[in-house]
């Protein structure tokens, strides 16, 4: 086999090594163009305001049809509601007096349309008479409703509390003055910043991958609440894109920096390093941070509307982490280049760079068999809960105890039942509502059922004896359209809350094995392209889907059967085809740094044993390193109020956490080990068809 040397004083000619000559020698105007891009479109994404809006329509579902008649019958009947839940121990009789001034002092307020006493309705009142709710109707929808107005109403209603009256608020809009998303995103770069300065000794260099991640997310968050006008995007996206974009930012520029210290101590000077670095470890992360946007852009292959949006902004936002990395980075490093070089070598005597990874790769490649078993157990295992996983809508009975939300769910619970606040929507045009009534009154699991409501469309809503996310009101959903319905004459449509979970997980369930192959398939490819190798690529994939599976597995543990203390509860539904679209790539990113390094020395030496020690030699304390990072930006989203943010959080921690210090370190290694050459092989006819993309100079 040819070998490829290069010497330390020639530094290569790629494209990526012409852009970071550029960079540095306009780094005044690199670091002013990111600048203007900033602050340009945050004044003007704040000038804006954002659009968000939450996109759950699944057409052709049942709990769609029933959306879709009740807009047709009523289109001007838009606007949020609330509750107003109260209780005393005397009756509510005995409090009516400062209940109804205080009702009409909300109906005053702005964007209040209607206030319905619960003296005027007397299914409002439970039968003890200690529990009762008013309804607010507004004029807006939720997300469009003023901020200040909302507290207004909260602030109003609570006037009203005394000594032997609890009032508590309900409903969408009341969410949104739980207050903040918390100190998640504070402590979870405090925590990468930490690491980096134990990493690199220096406070300086320690600060520019840190510094590279908030021009990327911080620019890309301002055009995403620009394009939200225009573009359905949801709610949710701007944390997740954060929790992606900080996690990956700060990461791709580590691996950049880190190859440039490496080549500082090699020999180079400042200017050669950052290039050779660029046309390097840059190429893994153009390469890696690709494979993250094509599992995202993956999510398209769903066709859920909820989801698109999302899928492109984060796609979005590892594309400007990516260009922040190759073009930022390199100007930062020759501005700051004199002091940086300085502190890289003032602590190179310290470092016994890579020994450590060596010998852990000497002792694996010795009994490869014992480490693999090892791997794939703590895989496997950690696995096992996702064969459980729930899926579901987070409602106000999994939000903090403190909360008003959550204590008027509860209130609402104990007055009137659990299924009370999500009853099931049966509807039906051509039925008999009387006998629909009867039917649903004498079903297991629910509690009660209203008369016939409307003509031409009739609708009948059932209370389920359990609570909206238990198993069970899931259960009687299937249950009532498969058994109980069809025994019925004409058509009936099942819909609701929970009838619109089991949908999405239905949807989610049926397009999900294209959505695998989409993602799974242009992945697999593209590592075929780059390593030349058939068995590379599948190796890869199996173990992206173990660490996924183990990601999964560890959330449905916390969060769906109450581990460590969390509340229990179905799983978001939406959650885990985000997780698998992030996690997929992320994975890849790891297998690519490091597999990377393993061709390297495998092209240039031939020998495959080598090769792998070298590789993780190279790579183990940078993988390691930056998985910590990721790590604790994610981790930190447990600390979010918001459940659907901490599942993220957590699902994506542990993804990392597995993938780094498991397959990375230790199967990785080991299959390798026993594959030996077979790894490289690739037939020759399909070397001869597909085409040539080095990650690595010395590939070329």
């Amino acid at each position: 086999m040819d070998t490829i040397t290069l010497s330390p004083r020639q530094p290569p000619g790629g494209a990526l090594s012409k852009l970071a000559g550029w960079s540095q020698r306009h780094r005044w105007l690199a670091v002013s163009l990111w600048l203007l891009t900033l602050v340009g479109v945050t004044l003007g994404s704040q000038l804006a305001g954002s659009a968000y809006h939450d996109d759950h329509s699944l057409p052709g579902t049942e709990s769609q049809q029933i959306m879709d008649l009740f807009k047709a019958q009523a289109p001007a009947q838009t606007g949020a509601t609330a509750e107003i839940v109260f209780k005393t121990e005397g009756g509510l009789a005995t409090a009516r007096g400062s209940i109804d001034r205080m009702l009409a002092e909300v109906r005053s307020q702005p964007h209040v349309k209607a206030v319905t006493s619960p003296f005027d309705t007397p299914t409002a009142i439970s039968r003890e008479g200690t529990i009762g709710y008013a309804a607010v109707a507004f004029d807006l929808e939720s997300k469009d409703l003023p901020y200040d107005d909302i507290v207004r109403v909260v602030d109003t209603a609570k006037k009203a509390e005394s000594a032997g009256l609890q009032v508590e608020l309900g409903g969408d809009p009341i969410k949104r003055t739980g207050g903040g998303g918390g100190p998640s995103e504070g402590v979870g770069l405090l925590a990468a910043l930490v690491i980096l300065v134990f990493l690199f000794r220096s406070i300086l260099a320690a600060g520019l991958p840190v510094i590279t991640a908030i021009f990327a997310v911080g620019s890309t968050l301002g055009v995403i609440v620009l394009v939200s006008r225009f573009v359905d995007i949801a709610s949710y996206t701007a944390p997740l894109m954060m929790l992606v974009g900080f996690g990956v930012g700060v990461d791709y520029a580590l691996l950049i920096f880190s190859r440039y210290r490496g080549e500082i101590l090699a020999g180079l000077d400042r200017e050669q390093a950052a290039r050779r670095a660029l046309d390097t470890a840059g190429r893994s992360v153009l390469f890696a941070g690709g494979t993250v946007i094509i599992a995202l852009l993956g999510l398209l292959a769903l066709g859920l509307g909820s989801l698109r949006g999302v899928a492109l902004a984060v796609a979005l936002t590892v594309l400007v982490t990516m260009l922040a990395s190759i073009t930022l980075l390199p100007a930062l490093l020759s501005l700051f280049g004199r002091r940086l070089e300085k502190g890289i070598r003032k602590h190179a005597s310290k470092r016994e760079h890579g020994r450590a990874w060596g010998k852990l790769g000497d002792a694996v490649q010795r009994r490869p068999m014992v480490p693999l078993a090892i791997g794939l157990l703590v895989l496997i295992g950690l696995s096992l809960p996702a064969l459980g996983m729930r899926l579901g809508f987070a409602d106000s009975g999994t939000d903090p105890e403190t909360s008003t939300t959550r204590q008027a769910y509860d209130l609402m619970a104990e007055g009137f039942g659990p299924g009370f606040s999500e009853p099931l929507i049966v509807v039906t045009e051509n039925g008999d509502g009387a006998a629909l009534q009867r039917k649903l009154e004498a079903t297991p699991g629910i509690a009660e059922a209203t008369p016939p409501m409307g003509q031409g469309v009739t609708t009948v809503l059932a209370f389920p004896a359990s609570s909206p996310q238990d198993a069970a009101t899931a259960e009687l959903v299937e249950r009532l359209r498969t058994e109980v319905l069809p025994g019925l004459p004409g058509k009936y449509l099942v819909g609701g809350s929970v009838a619109a979970a089991v949908d999405f997980a239905d949807a989610v369930g049926d397009r999900l094995p294209l959505f695998v192959l989409v993602v799974v398939g242009l992945s697999a490819l593209l590592l075929m392209v780059v390593f030349r190798s058939i068995l590379i690529p599948l190796k890869a994939a199996l173990l992206n889907l173990l660490s996924i599976g183990a990601a999964l597995g560890v959330m449905t543990a916390v969060f769906g059967d109450g581990l460590f203390g969390a509340q229990p509860g179905p799983i978001e539904a939406f959650v885990p085809v985000l997780i698998f679209a992030i996690v997929f790539g992320l994975s890849m990113d790891y297998e690519v740094f490091l597999v990377s390094r393993m061709h390297e020395e495998w092209r240039r030496t031939g020998d495959a044993r080598h090769a792998v020690r070298e590789g993780l030699a190279s790579t183990g304390g940078v993988i390691t390193a930056a998985a910590a990072i990721m790590i604790v930006v994610f981790g930190a989203f447990l600390l979010n109020p918001d459940r659907m943010l901490a599942q993220f959080g957590l699902g994506l921690a542990v993804a990392v956490l597995v993938d780094a210090f498991v397959i990375r370190c230790l199967v990785v290694p080991a299959v390798m080990r026993l594959l030996g050459e077979r790894a490289w092989w690739l037939p020759r006819w399909l070397d001869r068809r597909l085409p040539h993309v080095a990650l690595e100079p010395s590939a070329r």
